[in-house]
C-alpha cells in the first residue's frame, strides 16, 4: 500500500553509478542527469560545496580546506557518506520539478562484476539514505546488453566488452545469465595515468589528470592514422618549476597506453578461450559489442577484431549503455526479477 502512495509522487530512476560519470534515467524524461562522480567538500565545516560538473572543474584548483573527492573507486563505494549525499543529490534534482517533497523511487542501479556482498550493502545502503524506496541491483554487462539492444534472454552466445572508468568487464552472455566473465582495474583512468607517466618520464612534464583526459580525447588512438593528431600538452616543467608547453602527437599518446590496451585485448581473448564452444560459434557469428566511454577510443573495435580474428562492432551511444538498460528494465518486471542481484539488506523495511 505504502509503495503505491510513494509511486504516485516518486519517478522510478535508473542509475549507472560508474567511477567517472553518474548517469540517471528517469521514467519520463529519458536520461535527465551525465555528470562526472565528484564532489567537492568545504572540510572546515563538512559541507558539500559542488557537485559534478561544478565539482570537476574545481579539480587542481582548490585551497587546502577544500577537498576533492571521488567517492568510487573501480565501480564500487571508497566513501559512503560522500556517495549518499552525492545520490540524494541527484535524486533530487531528478525530482525537483515534480513540487513533491517527498521524493521516494524504485531504483535500478548497476554494480561491477566482482562486488562484495559488504560492496553490494554499501550501494543499497547508500541508496536507501538517498531517498530510494526500493532497490534493485543489476551487472553492468546485463545492463550494457538491454541497453544495447541485444537478446539477453535467447539461448545464444551475445559477447560485450564494457570500457569503463574504472573497470573493464568482459563477459559472455546467454539465457540473461553470465557464462563466463573477466573483470579489469585497467580501464579509462589507467589510461589517463599512462600518460602522466610518459610525460613525466620523456619530456619532465607534470600533467594534471583534467589535461590527460583531454589529450586522450582529443588525440588518443590505438591504430596508427590516415592524418597525424595533434594537441598542446601544458604543464609544469620538473627542472624549471615553470610552466611549459609542447606539441604531442597520436604516436606518443599510442606508446603511452599501449600495455594497457595490449592487457585489455589479452584478457578478452582469455575470455573466448574459457568460453563453451558453441557460444564461441555465436560470437564468432554475432561479432563482439564494446560499449562505455573507452568505446570511443580511436581503432579500438579494428584492433581488437584483428587480434581476435571476430568481428567487432561499437553500440550507439556506448556511454549510456548502461543506464538505458537501467531504464529500459523499469518497465519489465519479469526481466528484473530474474537477473537483479539478491538484496543484501534481506528483512529491511522499506
Amino acid at each position: 500500500m505504502m509503495n503505491r502512495f510513494f509511486s504516485r509522487f516518486s519517478k522510478d530512476l535508473g542509475i549507472d553509478l560508474g567511477t567517472s560519470n553518474t548517469l540517471v534515467y528517469s521514467k519520463d524524461g529519458g536520461i535527465v542527469i551525465n555528470e562526472p562522480s565528484v564532489v567537492a567538500i568545504n572540510m572546515r565545516t563538512d559541507q558539500i560545496l559542488a557537485v559534478g560538473k561544478d565539482a570537476k572543474n574545481m579539480l587542481g584548483k582548490t585551497p587546502p580546506h577544500i577537498e576533492i573527492s571521488k567517492p568510487l573507486t573501480n565501480g564500487v563505494i571508497s566513501d559512503f557518506e560522500v556517495t549518499e549525499k552525492m545520490l540524494k543529490y541527484f535524486i533530487d534534482k531528478v525530482h525537483a520539478q515534480s513540487f513533491t517533497m517527498l521524493a521516494r523511487p524504485r531504483v535500478v542501479i548497476g554494480v561491477p562484476l566482482e562486488t562484495t556482498e559488504v560492496e553490494r550493502k554499501a550501494i543499497e545502503d547508500s541508496a536507501f539514505s538517498a531517498g530510494a524506496r526500493k532497490v534493485h541491483l543489476v551487472e553492468n554487462p546485463l545492463l550494457a546488453a538491454i541497453g544495447a539492444r541485444l537478446p539477453l534472454s535467447d539461448s545464444v552466445g551475445t559477447m560485450l566488452v564494457d570500457l569503463g572508468g574504472g573497470t573493464t568487464e568482459i563477459a559472455v552472455m546467454s539465457l540473461a545469465g553470465i557464462v563466463t566473465w573477466k573483470s579489469l582495474n585497467i580501464a579509462g583512468e589507467e589510461m589517463n595515468k599512462n600518460i602522466v607517466q610518459y610525460a613525466r618520464d620523456h619530456y619532465n612534464l607534470l600533467l594534471g589528470e583534467r589535461v590527460a583526459e583531454r589529450i586522450k580525447m582529443r588525440i588518443g588512438s590505438v591504430i596508427a592514422q590516415d592524418e597525424p593528431l595533434e594537441f598542446e600538452m601544458r604543464g609544469r616543467d620538473l627542472l624549471s618549476g615553470l610552466p611549459k608547453e609542447i606539441i604531442i602527437t597520436d604516436v606518443h599518446i599510442r606508446e603511452a597506453i599501449e600495455r594497457s590496451v595490449r592487457i585489455i585485448v589479452e584478457n578478452i581473448k582469455a575470455t573466448l578461450e574459457a568460453t563453451p564452444p558453441e557460444l564461441v560459434a555465436d560470437i564468432y557469428e554475432r561479432g563482439i559489442v564494446l560499449t562505455g566511454g573507452g568505446a570511443l577510443l580511436r581503432g579500438i573495435d579494428t584492433l581488437i577484431s584483428r587480434q581476435a580474428a571476430i568481428p567487432v562492432r561499437i553500440a550507439d551511444d556506448p556511454l549510456t549503455s548502461v543506464v538505458r538498460g537501467a531504464g529500459l528494465l523499469l518497465d519489465n518486471e519479469d526481466l528484473l526479477k530474474d537477473i537483479s542481484l539478491p538484496s543484501a539488506n534481506e528483512g529491511s523495511v522499506i
